[in-house]
């Protein structure tokens, strides 16, 4: 038989050949690479999302907003590290409220003036109010975040942090 009474030349049969096994032995090399990458973004939700995590008693807690720091495990990828946080606190009636000590202009630390009643930022002047509403005339153009609150057995557990304004 001639290679002229044959559909696909010898030629061709090889080069279809060694196209497939080549393909084959590129996904086999690639698709752990792939799955590596993508496995983080696979994963249902971030860890530590929705987490509600205890921060301190309700006896603790007073009129004036006092801060409170706490720390978290964080996963990021394949990579976990502890991370500090911290919050102010305080009674607000029967209404219990956390705002965020990261000044909203530059992400400074807050600290809080007792006598002024005030949120007061170092780095660049800027002032909040008791409840953590920005003063006109300073740099920040927003009040400073909330975090979500939920208490149970006179524990102050806190959630997510909220952008406000």
């Amino acid at each position: 038989m001639s290679e002229k009474d044959h559909k696909v030349s010898r030629r061709q049969f090889l080069s279809y050949t060694l196209t497939g096994v080549g393909g084959f032995m590129a996904a086999g090399i690639l698709m752990p690479m792939v799955r590596f990458a993508l496995d983080p973004a696979l994963k249902a939700g971030a860890a530590g999302e929705g987490d509600m995590l205890y921060v301190c008693d309700v006896d603790e807690l007073t009129d004036q907003p006092k801060k409170f720091p706490w720390k978290f495990e964080q996963v990021d990828s394949w990579y976990t590290s502890t991370v500090k946080s911290e919050a102010y606190i305080y009674l607000d009636g029967e209404d219990i409220v956390a705002l965020s000590s990261i000044c909203t202009h530059l992400g400074c630390t807050v600290s809080y003036e007792e006598a002024k009643k005030e949120f007061l930022c170092p780095c660049h002047g800027g002032r909040f109010e008791q409840d953590g509403k920005n003063i006109a005339g300073t740099p920040p153009t927003r009040p400073l975040d909330v975090f979500d609150v939920k208490v149970e057995e006179g524990k102050v557990y806190l959630g997510e942090k909220k952008r406000r304004g």
